[in-house]
């Protein structure tokens, strides 16, 4: 069984969306042995927005641009690390309501028609059924069903329709508050470490 993790934070060591897929992905590594990981640094080694050449070469003309060129390859390796694996673990940390830019370029590379999803006479159909998909989400205010800032919430609620347009309904598992003081960030933090021990198996 394959796993792809997945990091989108900018924080490095202070990250506490790393620190949760790190305890998920060791988690799920002690239930289940022989669990192959692959994991991608995506703010390390981030990906291009797409632009007019990216579409250009997805339609088959060669890259003038060794940058896209290079990019172009890790766009195709990119999809094929999330069609070779069985789960992914994804640490996606708010910024300014959404998911970091890194995320929606990685994210730009995977939702693929033909390859993750396809259009029909029924409409849209997920093609990466079968799938696990665990996000780990930090945020640094209260945005959870009922807060006063819950309208401004665009990152948990578009991964799971990202997830769900392919097939996957995603596990979800959130440290908020993170910025309302020690106390809350503590709890918070620990609350979701437990979520994470407490998922099951692969």
């Amino acid at each position: 069984m394959k796993l792809l993790h997945i990091d989108a934070s900018i924080l490095g060591g202070n990250s506490v969306s790393r620190q949760l897929s790190a305890a998920i992905v060791d988690h799920l590594k002690t239930t289940t042995p022989g669990l192959q990981v692959t994991y991608r640094d995506i703010t390390a080694a981030p990906l291009l927005h797409l632009d007019g050449a990216h579409l250009a070469a997805a339609h088959g003309a060669v890259p003038e641009s060794a940058a896209i060129q290079a990019d172009v390859a890790a766009s195709q390796q990119a999809l094929e690390d999330f069609l070779a694996s069985d789960i992914v673990v994804i640490g996606a940390p708010m910024y300014n309501f959404t998911i970091p830019s890194q995320l929606k370029a990685w994210i730009d590379r995977i939702l693929v028609a033909g390859k993750t999803f396809k259009y029909s006479e029924k409409g849209v159909e997920g093609l990466a059924k079968g799938k696990r998909a665990i996000v780990a989400v930090s945020r640094g205010g209260l945005y959870g069903p009922g807060a006063p800032a819950a309208a401004g919430e665009h990152l948990e609620t578009y991964l799971r329709w990202v997830f769900g347009f392919i097939g996957i309904q995603p596990e979800v598992i959130i440290a908020e508050g993170l910025q309302l003081g020690p106390e809350q960030r503590e709890k918070a933090l620990a609350g979701a470490l437990q979520a994470a021990t407490g998922l099951r198996a692969a």
